[in-house]
């Protein structure tokens, strides 16, 4: 496989992952579309972070700040709060100890609200790919 082998098998499973958070927000599993919308934009940032760097492995990372920091994408303040707060939602939702605060947290309007984030961020990043 070449570089644009493996940044392209990054974007698409990101997209299918960003189709999967609205098909289960539709479902009404709010904690988990939350889950999946953070697996999506970690995907993309590491297909932009392939596409920044010379290697074809981004790290093993779930922390999509410091993935975006190791790419061509400058966040401006608000988004690098936003990038952490959804990085939180991979371990909220992960986590026994943290997973019934989440899930009481994850009410619609949260989740719709942060699903918009979500997909903001990833068609900017998208754009850059």
């Amino acid at each position: 496989m070449d570089k644009q082998d493996y940044i392209d098998y990054w974007v698409k499973t990101s997209e299918c992952d960003l189709s999967s958070m609205q098909t289960i927000f539709q479902a009404g599993k709010y904690d988990w579309s939350l889950f999946i919308g953070h697996l999506a934009l970690e995907k993309i940032l590491k297909a932009l972070w392939i596409k920044d760097n010379e290697r074809n492995f981004p790290p093993k990372s779930h922390n999509l700040l410091k993935l975006a920091e190791e790419t061509s994408y400058k966040p401006d303040e608000g988004k690098k709060i936003l990038l952490v707060r959804i990085t939180s939602f991979q371990l909220e939702s992960r986590y026994p100890d943290y997973k019934l605060d989440f899930y009481n947290k994850c009410t619609k309007e949260f989740t719709e609200e942060n699903i918009i984030n979500i997909t903001e961020l990833h068609k900017c990043i998208m754009e850059m790919i």
